[in-house]
């Protein structure tokens, strides 16, 4: 801050006589006029009260925001801690809206419990499934799905197609225990709606719409297409599914007496399972 101090103002005494009248004679020197001495010089007692006064005009100027106390120190602390802490909830916040938004619409991490489906997944491996995928195309033969078992393969209500609103609350509450998600399992679809599937034609085989199926490629080494025989046509709207250990996989096939007769509603898939994420040396 600059202060700008102006110097005291000196005025010298003019004697204005009238020319009609005769001086007359002053008995000692002539008194300064208005505090001037000879010469309009200030006197010494101005002199002292205009040196007080620069004095007082030029002490110590208010401290500025550079020169704070200890306490408004303390208060700049405590309004940055403050202000941490805010925006470390709101981060915290909004990365778990965004996890719950993945895993309901778009990618969630599943765990297999089984060998129903070895070689292709095994015990322990964990597996990415893509749920965004059924709504932008159908389900194709081949296809490695995960579903709800309810209201087919299990007691319950068959899983209904949530609203977008509906699917997010479930979601969130499923991430924090909430709820009851039903039982999850993983397999192969073999049959789409429509499709006549069997088993066996002469040389052992699955056949789809009369079709042999060559199954080698995913079949548990030295297991049979399948040792149970079957014959149905998929219902609307319904999958005929099967694990890739025939030997041990409980899949379509053992739950022909349940709704359905053993085929699952597409309304039950999830998604599909497109990448073992772990074990590292698993992963593709």
């Amino acid at each position: 801050m600059w202060v700008c101090v102006s110097g005291p103002e000196e005025s010298a005494a003019a004697e204005t006589r009238d020319p009609g009248q005769a001086v007359r004679p002053e008995a000692g020197p002539p008194a300064a006029a208005d505090g001037a001495g000879e010469g309009g010089a200030p006197a010494a007692d101005d002199t002292a009260v205009t040196a007080a006064q620069d004095t007082a005009d030029t002490g110590p100027a208010p401290a500025g925001p550079g020169t704070q106390g200890p306490g408004a120190a303390r208060g700049r602390r405590r309004r940055t801690a403050w202000s941490f802490a805010r925006e470390l909830v709101i981060l915290v916040v909004v990365a778990l809206l965004l996890a719950v938004a993945i895993k309901t619409y778009l990618v969630q991490a599943f765990f297999i419990p089984s060998g129903s489906m070895e070689k292709t997944l095994e015990i322990n491996d964990r597996v990415l499934v893509n749920k965004i995928v059924y709504h932008i195309r159908g389900i194709h033969r081949g296809d490695i799905v995960v579903f709800n078992g309810d209201g087919s393969w299990d007691p319950g209500q068959v899983p209904a197609s949530p609203n977008v609103v509906q699917q997010y609350v479930d979601g969130f509450a499923s991430m924090f225990g909430f709820g009851r998600p039903g039982i999850i399992y993983v397999k192969r679809v073999i049959g789409l709606p429509g499709d006549h599937v069997a088993c066996c034609d002469s040389r052992g085989r699955v056949t789809v719409n009369g079709v042999p199926l060559n199954e080698q490629s995913y079949l548990y080494p030295g297991d049979a297409p399948s040792e149970q025989p079957f014959k149905i046509v998929v219902p609307a709207g319904r999958l005929w599914v099967m694990g890739d250990n025939r030997l041990v996989s409980d899949d379509s096939r053992d739950h022909q007496g349940d709704p359905g007769d053993g085929t699952i509603p597409e309304s039950a898939v999830i998604g599909r399972a497109f990448v073992i994420i772990w074990p590292p040396s698993r992963w593709r």
